[in-house]
């Protein structure tokens, strides 16, 4: 028994037995005892010691103690938009850098107790914190064509996504994102080509007018230069602009490995494809791009943008997987800017580490974001106007005083990135079915005016019984919202009657005489 009995229940029989224990002679405690035991199951000497002391009033606990108050929610909220938004781990992985970033440039001025609270928050924290903050601030295969590409794709090897186990920095997965706003239906479009680093989660885009094989070779000479370490190999899809003789030539000629992945496996590309999605779309979006100005325009975001994502964007990276029948469990490695894993790295050298670090220093992380938005608008302008904006600059008109103190309350305007803002709907001025009351209405009024009281429900049953084949139940939604619109535009008759005013008497009786639009038998009604 003792085991059904919860503890809040033994509490309440201690209290009731223990107060008639106390009161009894020997022999009374002796049965209350065994009654006790039978119920408890208690050892007989534990049962004498609970019973025998006097109940000790419980003390109240005090409440939980609010660490994270108005202000540290404040200046979290500057620091999550100082980072783009990223999730609550990754900000908690780039705070210290961008706790120092900020208050170097006196964009931050924090008390130490406040600076100290930021520093040894944690992810769940920041999640809750700004739980209400983000939920307002956001609302077939084809065949592949035969011909030279074939002689290439067997030449070079297949790499899957288990063969890479723990790789040096310099072996990239590339890849193609269409800035075709959606289905393509004809034209050539802006391409983003993505160069994502394995081991470090470096990440390079470059723009290009169109797919060809030439801009894919020029771009990836423009990235070798730029690479913090030596690019080793390339690992790409089978798309023919990377599958043909001049990639192939040229990766051998530089000692570039070059390797593919499986045809119509997707995860082949895991790191890259994931890129294209947090950092092409969340950039440039969905819109349409087209023409070389286009092509400048986003070629000026990536400029600004490679620094803000590989210096200031911490990103996990899968530390293990367990598969326990269905159920896979993931586990992943500390967030970690790009930079810093870069650093991290035995392979890198000392000169190499110095250099990266004076870069590090010398950056604003809140200048990089006030003027990727500046160049993101002016993307937007490409998409929206089809063309490209002359005179092409990354410096925002906006003060970065003033943006700085924008950033505690953008959450407020939903969506910030222009990039991502929704196209105004069209209004809606058509009718798609016939007006099932086109030819009775007049009928309809003179009972209205007749029987201001009738129901819109007994008014659809007198239809129903005079033409069966013409009226059901189903128009009864339609008849309620004329009868209620005639009825509003009486009492407004009525009213401006009282008032005196004859003009106004006469617009509203020629509103309720005019019959409904649809007097022709191609008439239709707005849809419900």
């Amino acid at each position: 028994m003792a085991r059904r009995l919860s503890m809040t229940t033994r509490r309440e029989l201690i209290t009731a037995v223990g107060e008639r224990y106390r009161r009894s002679s020997r022999s009374g405690k002796q049965q209350i005892l065994d009654e006790f035991l039978k119920l408890t199951g208690y050892h007989r000497k534990h049962a004498i010691r609970v019973l025998g002391r006097e109940a000790q009033p419980q003390k109240a606990r005090p409440g939980p103690r609010r660490r994270y108050d108005d202000e540290s929610r404040a200046a979290l909220i500057t620091l999550w938009e100082a980072a783009d938004r990223i999730c609550g781990k990754r900000l908690k992985a780039v705070i210290p850098t961008l706790l120092e970033s900020m208050t170097r440039y006196g964009h931050l001025s924090l008390a130490d107790e406040l600076r100290e609270r930021l520093l040894g928050i944690s992810a769940a924290t920041i999640d809750r914190l700004l739980r209400d903050v983000r939920q307002h601030a956001f609302g077939g295969q084809r065949k592949r064509a035969g011909g030279v590409g074939n002689a290439i794709r067997r030449a070079v090897p297949v790499r899957t996504f288990a063969d890479w186990v723990d790789p040096l920095p310099g072996y990239l997965e590339i890849d193609l994102v269409e800035h075709c706003g959606g289905i393509k239906i004809d034209g050539d479009f802006v391409h983003s080509l993505v160069m994502t680093d394995i081991a470090t989660g470096w990440t390079e885009c470059l723009a290009m007018p169109f797919r060809n094989q030439t801009f894919v070779i020029e771009h990836v000479e423009r990235v070798r230069a730029a690479l913090p370490f030596p690019l080793r190999g390339l690992d790409s899809d089978n798309d023919t602009v990377f599958m043909n003789e001049g990639v192939f030539e040229f990766c051998k000629n530089t000692g570039i490995e070059l390797t593919r992945s499986r045809a119509y496996k997707k995860n082949d590309q895991a790191w890259v494809e994931q890129k294209n999605g947090s950092i092409v779309r969340r950039l440039v979006g969905y819109g349409k791009l087209r023409g070389l100005q286009a092509t400048e325009t986003l070629a000026s975001l990536y400029r600004v943008s490679r620094l803000y994502i590989n210096y200031f964007q911490p990103s996990f990276k899968l530390k293990s997987k367990t598969r326990h029948g269905a159920r896979v469990t993931k586990h992943y490695e500390t967030p970690l800017t790009p930079l810093e894993r870069v650093l991290r790295s035995t392979s890198v050298s000392e000169a190499t580490r110095q250099r990266l670090q004076e870069e590090f220093r010398a950056l604003d992380p809140v200048d990089l974001l006030r003027r990727m938005r500046e160049a993101q608008r002016q993307v937007a302008e490409c998409s929206a106007t089809g063309s490209g904006v002359t005179g092409v600059r990354t410096d925002s008109e906006v003060p970065i005083a003033e943006f700085l103190t924008s950033l505690s309350t953008a959450w407020q305007a939903g969506e910030v990135r222009p990039t991502h803002g929704r196209k105004a709907r069209a209004v809606r001025d058509w009718r798609s079915r016939r007006d099932p009351f086109a030819h009775t209405w007049p009928k309809i009024q003179q009972w209205l005016e007749t029987e201001p009281g009738v129901s819109a429900q007994q008014l659809q049953k007198r239809l129903t019984e005079m033409m069966p084949e013409l009226y059901s139940g189903a128009q009864l939604r339609t008849l309620q919202r004329r009868v209620k619109e005639w009825r509003a535009n009486r009492a407004r008759e009525l009213v401006t009657r009282i008032l005196g005013d004859a003009d106004a008497v006469e617009a509203a009786a020629a509103t309720r005489r005019q019959p409904p639009p649809q007097n022709n038998p191609e008439a239709t009604i707005t849809p419900e």
